[in-house]
């Protein structure tokens, strides 16, 4: 029997899909691809293939998980399998460089940045950024990873020289200049079949962790949905939003055929927009989806069930 097969590392994320995945009596199978064996003297089972492999599964001990995905996906593309979210989108997923290549390509404009490999590059990538504020961010992401403000060289220097240095899982730091928001808020854009779902507004005051998840793991700063976060409405879907950017962001996921994804922007005190995260392993913030009757995964579960039911 054909079914859906979901490809993923964490079960936290996933268990909204399987839950409306059976409430839809669609039969699923998870594929947890933190380690295993590929075979490949044997081709894969019939079906529809969701990856939902994440850039930030080495902080949860699956340092090899987005590598080994790759060749997996690669295999059932081989094969001639139906991949939502292929190899283009797990090659996205853990390289913001790629990211921003992808959005430029398409006119979309992202902040300046400059990337270093290796720690001893930072400071000199830095310089010849020459831009103030700055922040640092780590290519390999996801939940905030190495995201750090500087206002100079000088605390960049100390920090980079310090203990509390964070080694890229790549040992690629970004230096990207620092938009500022005046309202102190990003919007987070979400699509699925390629096309724009919703639009939801995330108050960034509080610091850069912005993972809509239901259940975040994050060691260093406090959960963005926590219940004290849901309270001041840390997540807010904007009604009706409409912009020019939508189209640009379905253009470069229809080119980069990527099917799900959250595209995250800001904007500057002119409203200027620039894009900086393409998120293939989107979450939906459940609490926030309530208050509008707008549900990301149950969505996304019935476009997997019209997948599935094409092959059938």
């Amino acid at each position: 029997m054909k079914k859906i097969y979901i490809i993923h590392e964490n079960d936290e994320w996933t268990k909204h899909l399987t839950n409306h995945l059976e409430a839809l009596q669609l039969p699923f199978e998870e594929w947890f691809l933190d380690e295993g064996i590929l075979d490949m003297t044997k081709a894969p089972p019939e079906g529809v293939f969701y990856n939902r492999m994440s850039a930030s599964s080495h902080t949860r001990g699956h340092r090899f998980a987005p590598e080994f995905t790759t060749q997996v996906i690669k295999w059932l593309e081989h094969h001639g399998r139906k991949v939502i979210n292929g190899s283009n989108a797990i090659q996205l997923e853990v390289s913001k460089v790629l990211q921003y290549l992808a959005l430029e390509k398409e006119g979309v404009r992202t902040p300046k940045t400059v990337a270093a490999i290796g720690r001893k590059q930072i400071i000199p990538a830095a310089q010849s950024l020459d831009v103030k504020p700055f922040i640092t961010k780590h290519n390999r992401a996801g939940k905030g990873l190495g995201v750090r403000l500087f206002h100079g060289i000088e605390a960049l220097k100390q920090y980079v020289e310090s203990d509390e240095y964070e080694e890229p899982v790549d040992g690629i730091t970004l230096i990207q200049e620092y938009i500022q928001s005046p309202d102190s808020f990003i919007i987070r854009c979400e699509f699925i079949n390629g096309k724009f779902y919703y639009a939801v507004k995330v108050d960034t005051s509080e610091g850069f962790e912005l993972c809509p998840a239901d259940v975040c793991q994050i060691d260093d700063l406090a959960c963005p949905i926590s219940e004290e976060s849901e309270k001041k409405g840390k997540f807010e879907i904007m009604d009706g939003f409409k912009h020019p950017i939508l189209l640009k962001y379905e253009q470069v996921l229809q080119k980069n055929k990527i099917d799900v994804a959250g595209i995250e922007f800001i904007q500057d005190e002119n409203g200027e927009i620039y894009t900086y995260d393409i998120n293939t392993n989107t979450n939906y913030n459940e609490e926030a989806e309530s208050r509008v009757n707008m549900y990301g995964m149950l969505k996304l579960a019935h476009y997997l069930g019209e997948q599935l039911k094409i092959l059938s």
